[in-house]
């Protein structure tokens, strides 16, 4: 058995996580057939620490440190699966909220050689998420997981608790080509990605034993869009960024109006910010996953920023058109305009400013080009439509 545990930031939890788990594993299993593997992207002395521990402990330890955090926490734990010696992989957090007391209920549980991935949850019955720092959190953490299995109805049918980060996994039947992984949801992904069968074991989210909690709001818009990219693909992430930058744009044209600012400037001034915000959004949300093939960020940014002037530049007269002419409110016409350039501005950022760039191989030639202008849609999309089962 292998157990994967991502890391930032992590020292303080090191030593005693791992004497648990040989601990929790001795009964079950000879230490040498466990291994630990940690795949760390600190900013602190957290790879040192690994290292040290590893050197005194009773069961394998190896440490993968990447320079690169593709894929954020996702990214970590796919890549600590693929380098995994064994088969049965337990994904699990570095913090001490995810007891490794727990981890032989869940090999119990897979034994059984009916399933494909075994469910910690804190929502069955059994299970607790007294862990969690909040009521709000608690909150926050039980609309997400309704949402989401209303989503997909199908993949998640059975999971009461698939936002969990505690999970054992055969990893032959991961089929590792489709996912993109995304920020934290790695299970979400795996599960929404290919239909596998399921059970789940109770386990208790404890208090976080040190270092500070990674949940942010910016990890919650990184959810949100990666739910919009599981279920519809990336247009509809990128929808969600325009949307926010739509609103952005016309509450800063709306504000400057009221400042005073003509109407035409205000929007020129709107333009402009939320061109280089919305930029940013794409860049670490929606098209993450291109940015390696694609270049440097300065000459994605100069495509993006020079597309989305000539457009502004466009959609101005169009603006002023719909104002004297069709007598519609100024932001009331910034609005049509806005929705009107969406399409265009996807096209534009997926087949030009994301173009992945080809590469040579060993023999000088250079493969076809192709361009992932999205996703393939989740086959719950595909047999009921875009709302779902």
């Amino acid at each position: 058995m292998s157990i994967v545990i991502p890391t930032f930031n992590e020292a303080p939890n090191i030593a005693s996580l791992v004497e648990r788990i040989a601990t929790a594993v001795a009964d079950r299993f000879t230490l040498a057939s466990v291994e630990v593997i940690f795949v760390d992207d600190s900013t602190d002395d957290t790879p040192e620490v690994i290292k040290a521990v590893a050197a005194l402990a009773p069961i394998p330890v190896r440490l993968i440190h990447r320079t690169v955090p593709a894929g954020g926490l996702g990214g970590a734990v796919v890549e600590g699966i693929r380098s995994a010696e064994h088969d049965w992989c337990i994904v699990m957090d570095g913090d001490l909220q995810h007891p490794p007391e727990t981890i032989p209920v869940l090999v119990e549980r897979a034994v059984a050689g009916d399933v494909d991935v075994v469910v910690a949850s804190r929502y069955t019955k059994g299970g607790n998420a007294e862990g969690l720092a909040n009521k709000a959190r608690t909150t926050v953490s039980r609309a997400s997981t309704v949402v989401t299995r209303a989503m997909f109805p199908r993949k998640l049918h059975g999971c009461s608790d698939p936002m969990t980060g505690f999970f054992l996994i055969d990893r032959t039947s991961v089929d590792f080509a489709l996912l993109r992984p995304r920020g934290f949801k790695i299970l979400l992904e795996i599960l929404a990605r290919r239909q596998l069968r399921l059970a789940e074991v109770p386990f208790v989210f404890g208090p976080r034993a040190g270092g500070e909690s990674k949940a942010s709001f910016t990890q919650g818009i990184r959810f949100l869009v990666q739910l919009t990219m599981l279920r519809f693909g990336r247009m509809s992430a990128f929808a969600v960024v325009g949307g926010v930058g739509a609103l952005a744009n016309l509450a800063i044209m709306w504000m400057l109006t009221g400042l005073g600012v003509e109407y035409l400037w205000a929007a020129v001034i709107a333009s402009e910010i939320t061109i280089v915000g919305n930029f940013l959004l794409l860049e670490y949300l929606v098209f993450a996953d291109m940015r390696t093939d694609s270049g440097r960020m300065l000459h994605r940014f100069l495509k993006s920023f020079t597309f989305n002037n000539i457009e502004a530049i466009v959609r101005i007269p169009v603006i002023w058109l719909l104002v004297e002419e069709v007598r519609l409110q100024s932001v009331v016409a910034a609005a049509v305009t806005l929705a009107a350039a969406f399409v265009v501005r996807f096209v534009f950022h997926s087949l030009v400013v994301y173009r992945p760039h080809a590469v040579a191989d060993e023999t000088g030639a250079r493969p076809p080009e192709t361009v992932a202008v999205g996703d393939p849609l989740d086959d719950e999309v595909r047999e009921h439509g875009m709302g779902g089962a």
